[in-house]
């Protein structure tokens, strides 16, 4: 057992590294390497009752759906609440009544298998959603759109399926079956997960739990809240840690970010797992049970069943044009969708519906299709759209000043997006009247994350005149960036060297040179200094711009550079750059004017001293 648990999670980390790097959706590679180890060649079996796997399954589920939980902002909910409201309220019963019917009369299946088909499918799930939403680059109201709607209608999807199979299986089902499991799935949700999450939050808040013990016994209460509320109402387990998640996940805990790491880390780890072993306990006879009327099923599931479900959820909202297209489109399925057929197909089966053995080959296959399709098609749509931007590629500068605004100046000639964040107004509104974007406000609040759209600039520059808070900037949003696209100014020289200054692992790269200080900076663009570019070409190369303009840090600073392709680059001391042909550079130094002038001036102070007496 051992070895089969180091091959699953061997091959899930491998799996989703290989996806990042051919840049795919990471559950298409891993579908297909859990069926390849599991039916194709037989390589995982895990020799588990189906009913322990299950368990398991459920508990990483249930980690994986609190971690979206805590990703859930109210400030999103207040912006866009109406469209939020119409998503995960109006379209599930809709997408369930359609998704139903096109089972029993495109796929064939028969109404109880059919019904519960409907229930499953109403799902999107986050785990599929966040990763493509972070790579489609969406503006933030677009994207709060589809990530609460796929968080807020997983656990929503498999308790209409817990529903609807307990209608169709129980003796004493009907539909006082139906609302007392309804009811008891929310009193479960609002008691356990509402009520336990505060809770939570407000044990961690007084320091009742020690530091080191916080984020792994997060996790533990989150599998009891689990294990709690599915004992009062069978999957509504779901339910409770998606709302433990959403009330954690917005108060105001000191170590909130850090609990959120730890559970965004463990949840790659269990995706890994889940999406390798689910997909390789399918068998080759499962799989054969996939013909023409299911491929027809997932077409009429895609083309028909998710638009008007949009449509019809979302008349006289206030939901714009582009973004009700959008939505009308992209619907991928996740691990929910796939855990669900792995525990209800099985169910049915033993309750007398034998067609109910279709169902996880048909999960499968709708999950595959709509991965591909709108893994592959979201960003190019919402561009076309204007709903994402259409590169990344630009800065975002943190602190204005007038170094701040004539760099700026310098970037916009370049074609490169620059936006300046500051919270004075009176700094801004300089920068602001040159036509550049600007934000009003702290960085690090809730206001920014909820209305900053950053997904167009690919580098920050903290540029403030206070050393440590550029740091604390830095680490902030290094993992929007990526802390290799983090800079911030020098620090002072007076803050000392070695190990009197901040490390590293506590700031961002120092931009430029160590010279290039924020009093340097301003010192060298009062005295005349300006920014100048360079193109550089196989007569002029990189080599005699150096030797040309001086000394670096002394008599000219290279701030950065755009490449053939328009990338722009960010100069730092601390990461090995060489520039190439093509390639336009942009520096800091004197005008020529300032520079001949510099220099009669340092030849009358030299012949000053020899004229003078001994």
């Amino acid at each position: 057992m051992a070895t089969v648990l180091l091959l699953i999670l061997s091959a899930g980390l491998a799996s989703q590294w290989l996806a990042a790097q051919i840049r795919l959706p990471a559950i298409v590679v891993l579908i297909a390497v859990g069926l390849l180890l599991g039916p194709v060649t037989g390589t995982i079996n895990l020799r588990l009752p189906a009913v322990e796997l299950t368990e398991l399954i459920g508990l990483g589920v249930a980690i994986i759906l609190f971690e979206g939980g805590m990703d859930l902002k109210t400030g999103e909910f207040r912006r866009t609440g109406p469209g939020i409201r119409r998503l995960t309220l109006l379209a599930p019963p809709v997408a369930w009544l359609l998704g139903g019917l096109a089972a029993h009369y495109v796929a064939g299946l028969s109404w109880p298998v059919s019904w519960v088909l409907g229930a499953i499918l109403v799902v999107t799930g986050p785990t599929v959603i966040l990763p493509l939403l972070r790579q489609a680059r969406l503006n933030k109201d677009t994207a709060a759109l589809l990530k609460w709607e796929g968080i807020v209608n997983d656990p929503v999807g498999v308790l209409l399926a817990v529903l609807t199979f307990q209608y169709f299986t129980l003796a004493d089902g009907g539909w006082a079956q139906v609302a007392l499991g309804m009811g008891s799935a929310i009193a479960a949700a609002a008691v356990f997960g509402g009520l336990g999450g505060w809770a939570t939050g407000w044990l961690y808040r007084r320091g009742s739990m020690p530091t080191h013990l916080k984020a792994p016994m997060l996790m533990v209460l989150v599998l009891v809240c689990y294990w709690a509320s599915n004992r009062i109402q069978h999957e509504a387990g779901l339910l409770s840690v998606t709302l433990m998640g959403l009330v954690i996940g917005n108060m105001q805990l000191v170590e909130r970010e850090t609990l959120r790491r730890f559970q965004e880390n463990l949840t790659v780890v269990l995706l890994s797992v889940l999406f390798i072993v689910i997909p390789s306990q399918l068998d080759v006879a499962q799989l054969a049970q996939i013909d023409w009327r299911v491929g027809l099923f997932v077409l009429v599931l895609l083309l028909v069943v998710r638009p008007m479900s949009v449509g019809l959820a979302t008349i006289a909202a206030p939901v714009r044009p582009q973004e009700r297209l959008l939505l009308a489109w992209i619907a991928p399925r996740g691990i929910v969708a796939a855990a669900s057929a792995g525990i209800f197909g099985p169910a049915l089966v033993a309750a007398g519906y034998p067609d109910a053995e279709r169902l996880a080959p048909i999960v499968f296959l709708v999950i595959l299709v709509t991965v591909l399709a709108h893994g592959l098609t979201l960003g190019r749509l919402a561009q076309r759209l204007r709903l994402a931007a259409k590169t990344e590629n630009g800065l975002l500068i943190v602190g204005a000043s007038s170094w701040s605004l004539a760099l700026a100046q310098a970037l916009r000639k370049l074609d490169i997006d620059v936006v300046v964040a500051d919270g004075a107004y009176q700094r801004l509104k300089p920068i602001r009247m040159d036509g550049i974007s600007v934000f009003y406000g702290e960085i690090l609040s809730e206001h920014a994350h909820h209305t900053l759209d950053i997904e167009h600039l690919s580098h920050l520059l903290c540029a403030t005149d206070n050393d440590y808070y550029n740091a604390l900037v830095c680490q902030a949003e290094g993992h929007e960036f990526g802390h290799h696209r983090t800079f911030q100014l020098p620090s002072h020289l007076e803050a000392g060297g070695g190990n009197k200054q901040l490390p590293l692992q506590q700031r961002g790269y120092s931009a430029l040179g160590p010279t290039a200080t924020f009093e340097q900076l301003h010192q060298w663009l009062h005295s005349g200094w300006t920014f100048q570019t360079r193109k550089l070409t196989e007569a002029f190369d990189y080599a005699q711009l150096l030797s040309s303009l001086g000394t670096v840090g002394e008599d000219w600073q290279l701030i950065g550079g755009v490449s053939p392709r328009g990338s722009f680059w960010l100069a730092t001391s601390e990461q090995n750059f060489r520039p190439d042909t093509g390639w336009t550079l942009l520096y800091f130094a004197p005008t020529a004017a300032s520079r001949t002038a510099s220099s009669a001036l340092d030849e009358a102070a030299s012949d000053a001293s020899a004229a003078s007496p001994a």
